[in-house]
């Protein structure tokens, strides 16, 4: 009878090997999760440097809609766009900074951006801003695009 009710409770021994292979596991999973991040950023990456094969006329009528929209809810400016700041030959440095110059360490589809409101919306009077808007662990992080229409401030 005694070595029943012995049998109910694990050993201490045997306590730590399943909490060392929980933990284990709990690290595998982490691992698989970290990866998967990785491979879905790079991911992104690949498709953010390349050319994006949007025509002009599509990509107005797509600024069309999102500022229409915006007008419409009674903003003045609408963030357009987010990007890693790896996505700038200096990480973000210039920009941050705001140095003139800044728009030529763009690369793939943000410098398409730029582009594209250089040529189209600029002459229309919409302005547009590049600015680091997170600091991961104190670091320039991704980069926003704010396109502005209202009066310019003084």
């Amino acid at each position: 009878m005694e070595s029943r009710i012995g049998d109910l409770l694990l050993t201490a021994e045997e306590c730590n090997e399943k909490m060392a292979i929980a933990e284990a596991e709990k690290a595998s999973e982490d691992a698989r999760r970290w990866a998967a991040a990785e491979a879905e950023k790079k991911a992104l990456l690949d498709r953010l440097i390349k050319p994006s094969g949007v025509s002009d006329e599509e990509r107005m009528k797509r600024a069309a809609a999102i500022i229409n929209r915006a007008v419409s809810s009674g903003l003045q400016e609408v963030q357009v766009g987010r990007f890693p700041n790896t996505l700038c030959t200096d990480r973000g440095r210039a920009i941050n900074q705001q140095e003139p110059g800044w728009e030529t360490t763009l690369t793939g589809l943000p410098k398409e951006l730029f582009e594209f409101w250089k040529t189209y919306l600029k002459p229309k009077g919409y302005r547009i801003k590049f600015q680091i808007v997170d600091w991961p662990n104190g670091m320039p992080g991704d980069i926003g695009v704010t396109l502005n229409w209202g009066k310019k401030e003084r």
